[in-house]
């Protein structure tokens, strides 16, 4: 309890609470440009938080990206293009109703049940530290070191596409986290006989040239056509409040929605996107008017908006807790911690659960804001979409490599910055995720760390310590089972044909 009340005091300091605000508008303008999402907002922020408290670093990084898809709601509603992939389902009923009159309705609901899935999603996490707290404590080094493998082996799950594609990314990832000091013995390793890769690769370049300077080149090829073509009209104050009104009577679907989101982010991989389809098909399956989905039906809006937010608290467990990133966008709130000289896992849950605390306040103010805001202002944040392309990205270029010089003042982490854009670059037009090689990245160098560790203490059957043998069966089982299913269904495509 007195962790509790530590971390709650410290987010209500208004150096913190002005960065939660800062951070929620900028997360709501770049949740409903189509294109850019979490990961990217995330990247553009990481080089301005060295100097920052950790707290104050946190509410501007975790109040960002809680609102991505509240503010991805707006795009997709108004244009029928989502702003972050998690916003898809709610394009199927949201987009008609704005055809039909009610765009108004729809945002009210939408960002009404966001909210309510992103209060949910703090619950969630306050109920779920205390309970995995006791187990967390009694890893040791072969434990954490099975962890970060499991954590790993998800990093087939972060690809939209080729599994082998995302295994190759990882490992290029592994390879780069070799860079620098060997930790057992000191020595100098793949630093191409400069100084400046003598402590390994740094994440701010990595991150920012990877996600955001990538994303960037290929929305400066639009060749001036902006985000979006045209956008419907908002709809009156009173509209907005109706969809308000409408969420607090369908309060069961929400909850139901959303504890199925928060469950769903559980598992390290799936996110927002797979939340916001299942609970859309569960909305459809339990509603009295089924054949109305997909011609405006509010319940279809209001189901996947309050489970992509909701599937925050869950993305946080293993984040937190095991050091098991939940998506891609955890995997950046990894490597800032690391920034911040805080290690995720069972040392976290030891010697900095206020600021665990801390986050769960943030999350919940920072859905109820984000929503506040888009409410107020979603008339004009709508037209920003109609900017073109390449003036957003010469800006945003702009901004990227002055925060990457910013932190160190070192010429070369701008040389960094574009070599690593244009590896995000080529990656994007190769459908190379790239989340998983900032996971390789951000899990390398804790993975070799506890390897040695554990062969010192316990020997090269480490192995068959009973907690890790069973997470070596978990991750045998995870390279395993989506090869089987695939294979099965092919099997079974082909019987039927």
């Amino acid at each position: 309890m007195d962790m509790m009340i530590k971390g709650f005091e410290a987010v209500l300091t208004p150096s913190s609470l002005g960065l939660l605000v800062a951070g929620v508008i900028f997360g709501n303008i770049v949740g409903f440009l189509p294109g850019l999402g979490g990961v990217f907002a995330l990247a553009i922020l990481i080089p301005f938080i060295y100097k920052l408290q950790p707290f104050d670093a946190f509410a501007l990084l975790l109040g960002t990206h809680a609102v991505i898809n509240t503010g991805g709601a707006i795009t997709s509603i108004l244009i029928n293009c989502p702003g972050e992939a998690a916003c898809a389902a709610t394009c199927f009923d949201g987009y008609p109703m704005a055809r039909n009159g009610k765009a108004g309705v729809a945002l009210g609901a939408a960002f009404t049940s966001s909210a309510m899935g992103g209060i949910f999603a703090a619950g969630f996490l306050l109920v779920m530290i205390p309970l995995i707290r006791p187990i967390v404590m009694s890893f040791g080094p072969p434990e954490i070191f099975m962890l970060i493998v499991l954590g790993l082996s998800y990093i087939a799950a972060m690809g939209t596409g080729s599994t082998l594609k995302a295994l190759i990314s990882g490992i290029m990832g592994f390879m780069l986290a070799m860079v620098g000091f060997d930790p057992q013995t000191g020595d100098a390793r793949y630093n191409l006989g400069t100084l400046y890769l003598f402590d390994g690769i740094d994440l701010v370049p990595l991150t920012v040239g990877l996600f955001a300077i990538g994303e960037m080149i290929s929305v400066g090829t639009m060749r001036g056509k902006g985000l979006a073509r045209q956008i419907e009209t908002v709809g009156s104050v009173a509209d907005l409040w109706e969809g308000v009104t409408i969420c607090f009577r369908k309060w069961w679907l929400i909850l139901r929605c959303s504890f199925m989101g928060a469950t769903i982010g559980l598992i390290p991989g799936l996110g927002g996107t797979v939340s916001s389809f299942i609970t859309y098909g569960f909305a459809r399956q339990v509603s009295k008017n089924p054949e109305t989905f997909g011609k405006g039906n509010v319940e279809g809006v209001i189901a996947p908006e309050s489970a992509n937010n909701a599937k925050e608290g869950g993305n946080l467990v293993p984040t937190l807790g095991f050091g098991i990133p939940g998506g891609a966008g955890m995997a950046l709130l990894l490597g800032a911690f690391i920034v911040k000289g805080i290690d995720p896992g069972p040392a976290m849950l030891k010697e900095n659960l206020d600021l665990i605390y801390g986050m769960i306040l943030i999350l919940a103010m920072a859905n109820i804001l984000g929503a506040t805001i888009c409410m107020a202002f979603s008339a004009p944040l709508a037209r920003l979409t109609l900017i073109p392309g390449p003036i957003i990205s010469s800006m945003v270029v702009l901004f990227c490599f002055l925060g990457s010089y910013g932190v160190k003042n070192n010429f070369y982490d701008i040389v960094a910055t574009l070599c690593f854009g244009i590896l995000g670059y080529i990656m994007v037009k190769a459908k190379y995720p790239r989340a998983p090689l900032l996971v390789g990245v951000v899990l390398g160098k804790a993975a070799e760390l506890n390897f040695h560790l554990s062969l010192q203490l316990f020997g090269k059957f480490f192995v068959l310590r009973p907690i890790t043998f069973f997470i070596l069966l978990l991750i045998i089982l995870g390279l395993t089972l989506p090869a089987f299913l695939a294979r099965r269904r092919k099997g079974r495509v082909a019987h039927g044909s």
